[in-house]
């Protein structure tokens, strides 16, 4: 097999394929300490990543750094998202960064990274499956600690905007051990009560680790299957959880979650106070309309000089009923008419004048038969006469009335037309207009020729 001889170029695209097609290193975390830092006026970051044993060339291209909540230096430690490729033209495989963050907070922000891309994934995030919450709720659920500011924020905010909705407060813990399992259980008993129209779901602020119960897949997932609409109102108006993301509504504080879950008592009254006023000068208005069209009946002719009207009433129907009687009696002319054409078509159908009409047709048929046979017999008289004329004309007893005359062989098979019919000697028939005559060649003599055949004397053909 002949072996195959690569350029350089084509061996570093093909590592850069190899590479770029391992699903391991399409999507990698590192953690490493910046060095060699450089801001292109581009936009772009070059920079190395770097720990005690080794280190790699990286780049953040300007649209993905331009997210970033923290401005990368020289000996920052972070932790860094991205791929590993190989640039072509150098031969040099690198790191292209796409997300980063201070090594600070470590492993739980790529645990909440990595639960939040598997249940985007998975459809928990997805806008069409959130619940509408309820215009006026009776019944509102509050998952939250007893203790802490949060709660006292969201009651005071209830009381204030919609005294009359009764209020269940779940106490959980909102950190630490067992939260996450005391919020879930918290959710699940609610809805299984039933009582709820709205539940508001959150803690004060904090710290990631603080606010960590509310980043577990487990609480994430009892607000998913929650039936009863959720707002979660976790931490300050900066701070997101995965709660804040499977939620039916997002608030940025608990008093905000208050707000959003209820109306506000005195809007209400001053909608109510607005809607009455606008039904009231509409009834104002309709009132004043019906009294106008009052006055207008009780000022009315119609009213005033009945009489008058009624006049004029028997006026009009002595109008319609001539009118009526005129056209009824035209309606019976237009029928008689009818009537009497109809007759007329039902008489022609009658056997008996069908049979009198068939009897004219045969006899006026017999007549015309009988007239175009004397035509025809006329005429065919007129063309036989013609013919016997032109018969008798071509006759060749009226060319032997004029001199002429035929002349045969002795057995009468042979009209002789020329001397080379016969020969000196030969017996011949002649037949004249009145007979025939027996007669025997004795000689011949050519139109035009001077020589004469003989065969002794007699007379000359």
């Amino acid at each position: 097999m002949e072996q195959r001889i690569f350029s350089v170029k084509e061996l570093n695209r093909y590592i850069r394929m190899k590479l770029e097609s391992d699903t391991l290193l399409s999507e990698v975390w590192i953690r490493g300490e910046i060095s060699n830092f450089t801001h292109h006026s581009s936009g772009h970051m070059y920079f190395t990543l770097k720990d005690a044993d080794s280190r790699i060339k990286s780049i953040m291209f300007a649209s993905h750094n331009q997210r970033l909540a923290f401005i990368p230096k020289e000996g920052t430690r972070v932790i860094a998202r991205g791929n590993v490729s190989v640039y072509e033209r150098d031969g040099q495989y690198q790191f292209y960064a796409t997300h980063m963050q201070p090594d600070g907070i470590g492993s739980l922000y790529l645990a909440y990274e990595q639960l939040k891309g598997k249940l985007e994934a998975e459809g928990l995030f997805a806008v069409e499956r959130k619940q509408p919450l309820p215009r006026f709720p009776k019944v509102i659920g509050v998952v939250t600690s007893p203790t802490g500011a949060a709660v006292r924020d969201i009651l005071t905010t209830l009381q204030r905007r919609y005294p009359q909705a009764a209020v269940i407060l779940y106490p959980v813990l909102v950190q630490g051990k067992g939260a996450a399992l005391s919020i879930v259980k918290a959710i699940r008993t609610l809805n299984e009560m039933g009582e709820a129209d709205v539940l508001i779901v959150g803690r004060g602020g904090g710290s990631l680790e603080e606010l960590w119960a509310f980043n577990e897949e487990g609480v994430a997932r009892a607000i998913y299957e929650s039936q009863i609409p959720v707002i979660s109102a976790v931490g300050h108006e900066t701070d997101f959880t995965i709660a804040d993301f499977v939620s039916d509504l997002r608030a940025a504080t608990p008093t905000a979650a208050a707000e959003l879950a209820v109306p506000h008592m005195a809007e209400l009254k001053a909608q109510l106070r607005q809607t009455e006023q606008v039904l009231q000068r509409g009834l104002q208005h309709r009132l004043s309309q019906a009294r106008e069209r009052l006055r207008r009946l009780q000022n009315s002719p119609a009213l005033l000089q009945p009489q008058r009207s009624l006049i004029q009433h028997a006026e009009r129907l002595d109008h319609l009923a001539s009118r009526l009687q005129g056209r009824m009696m035209s309606r019976k002319e237009l029928m008689r008419a009818s009537y009497e054409r109809m007759h007329q078509r039902l008489l022609r159908y009658h056997p008996e004048e069908s049979l009198l009409y068939a009897k004219k047709r045969h006899v006026e048929a017999g007549r015309l038969l009988r007239a175009a046979m004397m035509g025809i017999m006329k005429e065919k008289s007129s063309q036989l006469t013609s013919g016997i004329r032109q018969l008798d004309a071509l006759s060749p007893l009226k060319v032997m009335g004029r001199g002429y005359s035929l002349i045969y062989d002795e057995q009468e098979k042979t009209l002789i037309k020329s001397l080379d019919d016969v020969e000196p000697g030969d017996m011949l028939k002649v037949k004249v207009i009145d007979g025939e005559l027996d007669c025997q060649v004795w000689g011949m003599r050519r139109r035009g020729a001077e020589e004469e055949h003989d065969a002794g004397t007699g007379n000359e053909f």
